[in-house]
């Protein structure tokens, strides 16, 4: 069980790798990545900023400290010259506690001036590590957009592509298709001129090839009787006159033709 666990979960990390690697972008990766480190250079000034802001706070109670330290010594001098020691005591009790404090905050306003430094220090090589990383970055999207601009002119050119494989099945499928339809047409023009296909004309009449046959005799068989009555009709009659064709230069016209009617005939 343990096993197939282990491989199902190597299963799922592949397929997950694999899909995240298709998804991936190297141009958006670095600008992501960047960004977070510009996120991180803001980070470190902001602490730089905090600490320069404590030490200054803590340099105006120093300050305040040191102003004390002279009045209360101040005060000591001239209770004491009036005569009122007690009071002069107080003054320099009060003026030894604000010197211990004194001293405390000249070592806290150390640390943080070194603090501020080592920040310093490290927001100036994260500045200058970024600035490269950006020059990098830059370089890297120029030279990926130049290579991917490569590959698709590549496979437009050789059809590799998927777009491309995907009209190149298209423009396939037509010309399957159109030789296809040319082959159907001979097919049919063949068929055609072999008479394998009846008249469409004359499906409605009924016929086929033995009633054409014997209407086709049958019409010529009338054609025959009207020429054997013809000739019957004209042999049992008188001949028909031969006509003579006139002779050249001669204004006569031909025997036995119609005969021009004399001068003051039927006058």
């Amino acid at each position: 069980m343990a096993g197939l666990t282990g491989r199902m979960s190597t299963v799922v990390k592949a397929k997950v790798s694999k899909l995240l690697d298709r998804a991936e972008d190297p141009a958006e990766t670095l600008d992501y990545s960047y960004q977070k480190q510009v996120e991180q250079l803001q980070n470190v000034k902001k602490g730089i900023a905090d600490v320069v802001t404590a030490k200054k706070r803590l340099q105006m109670q120093e300050s305040t400290l040191k102003q004390s330290v002279v009045k209360l010594d101040t005060q000591a001098r001239q209770a004491l010259s009036g005569g009122q020691e007690d009071l002069a005591r107080q003054a320099l009790e009060r003026k030894n506690v604000a010197q211990t404090e004194l001293q405390g905050l000249d070592t806290q306003v150390a640390e943080l001036e070194e603090q501020q430094q080592k920040l310093t220090d490290s927001e100036q090589k994260l500045r200058a590590k970024i600035e490269s990383f950006r020059t990098k970055k830059e370089v890297i999207k120029a030279q990926y957009s130049a290579a991917e601009a490569q590959v698709r002119i590549s496979e437009a050119a050789t059809g590799v592509g998927e777009q491309m494989a995907d009209v190149g099945l298209a423009m396939q499928r037509a010309v399957d298709k159109t030789e296809n339809m040319k082959a159907r047409a001979d097919a049919v023009s063949e068929l055609e001129a072999a008479g394998t296909f009846d008249d469409i004309t004359a499906l409605g009449s009924g016929e086929d090839d033995i009633d054409k046959q014997l209407k086709e005799l049958s019409s010529q068989s009338v054609v025959d009787d009207e020429l054997s009555k013809m000739k019957s009709e004209l042999g049992g009659g008188a001949e028909a006159p031969q006509i003579q064709a006139p002779s050249e230069g001669s204004g006569e016209p031909p025997a036995g033709g119609p005969q021009a009617p004399a001068a003051g005939a039927g006058s």
